[in-house]
């Protein structure tokens, strides 16, 4: 059985157990693997076959017998899910919300911040300011509009842009000149990163276009889940999709971002088998994460819930928390959204 350990004292306790030393593991490594051996730690990823030999996981937090040929994350049934949290969050320019998004990092450090509305080519994406955190930046964007980015903790891999990344350019057309989709794996979790299309009016040509992107989405994720079964799919989806996700659903049928075909069609790309996170938890309405910069919309809680972490089974069911953060909506000229946050 796997040996758990909560803390570094207790890992260290663990160590002295079986006569093993410990000599100045960081804690901030680079490898999320370490093998312990009487001399003390090495990187690795485990090859060992030694059953005195024990491997620590820093992503399971746990101790390991190396009593196998083949040591390796996802070969190991009795590797326990890393609890991880991802956030996302509309800044609405992220040189003007620079500082309010770093500083909420350093209070809250997840593991995968989503940005949507970046609006900014890759080129002058401010990285620095969160490779300064140790973050790792993952960026799609464009001039003046749209734009979504990745910022990790670890290295992200099978990091794809667009829909044409999975799809193919003849399928997708042009659906990718407005940078609105990036995705990347973290740990055994595929996050999807999406900024859908306001869609400007009933029956105007943008709606018609939102529509559109949204069964283009539907096939993207359908691929994915194929290949990758534990997907958290988050991002503005520019959709409340119940009425008690609007602060006065009264008339709304007929308003932008809750027509009953966007609903419609938000809910068949749902159906490829993605479930709402924060509904897992919190059933009543009132419960908001976008708030119009006018009429005071924010102090009187005047808000949509348009914001949202759609899991797939997998992830739904290990999923123990979903909240939505108001202090930054409480900043100096802050985004209009603020972040919501899933953990499993």
């Amino acid at each position: 059985m796997p040996y758990r350990v909560r803390n570094w004292s207790e890992y260290n306790a663990g160590l002295k157990q079986r006569g093993s030393l410990t000599i100045g593991l960081s804690e901030e490594p680079v490898n999320p693997w370490f093998v312990t051996t009487p001399t003390g730690w090495r990187d690795a990823s485990p090859t060992y076959s030694d059953p005195t030999i024990f491997a620590f996981s820093l992503f399971a937090l746990q101790f390991f017998p190396c009593g196998q040929s083949t040591f390796k994350l996802e070969d190991c049934d009795f590797v326990a899910p890393h609890t991880m949290k991802v956030a996302t969050w509309n800044v609405n320019s992220i040189r003007s919300r620079l500082d309010h998004a770093v500083q909420w990092l350093q209070a809250n450090p997840v593991e995968v911040l989503c940005l949507q509305e970046t609006k900014v080519v890759d080129a002058d994406f401010p990285a620095a300011a969160f490779e300064a955190l140790g973050y790792h930046t993952y960026i799609y964007g464009q001039k003046s509009y749209n734009g979504v980015a990745l910022i990790s903790r670890q290295p992200m891999e099978n990091v794809q842009r667009g829909f044409a990344a999975v799809l193919g350019e003849d399928q997708v057309g042009d659906l990718d000149d407005q940078k609105r989709v990036i995705a990347g794996q973290w740990g055994d979790a595929y996050v999807v990163n999406l900024y859908v299309p306001n869609g400007n009016s009933i029956g105007s040509e943008k709606y018609e276009y939102k529509l559109k992107w949204l069964v283009c989405l539907k096939e993207y994720l359908a691929a994915l889940l194929k290949d990758y079964p534990n997907l958290n799919v988050c991002g503005d989806f520019n959709i409340a999709l119940e009425d008690k996700d609007i602060y006065n659903p009264e008339g709304k049928d007929k308003h932008i971002m809750s027509s009953p075909v966007e609903r419609e069609t938000l809910r068949d790309v749902l159906s490829v088998g993605l479930a709402d996170a924060f509904r897992k938890f919190t059933d009543e309405g009132g419960h908001f994460s976008w708030w119009d910069y006018r009429a005071a919309s924010f102090r009187r809680n005047m808000g949509w819930r348009i914001d949202h972490h759609y899991l797939s089974a997998p992830l739904y069911a290990r999923a123990t928390a979903c909240t939505i953060d108001l202090e930054p909506r409480r900043l100096e000229k802050p985004s209009d959204h603020t972040p919501v946050v899933v953990e499993y």
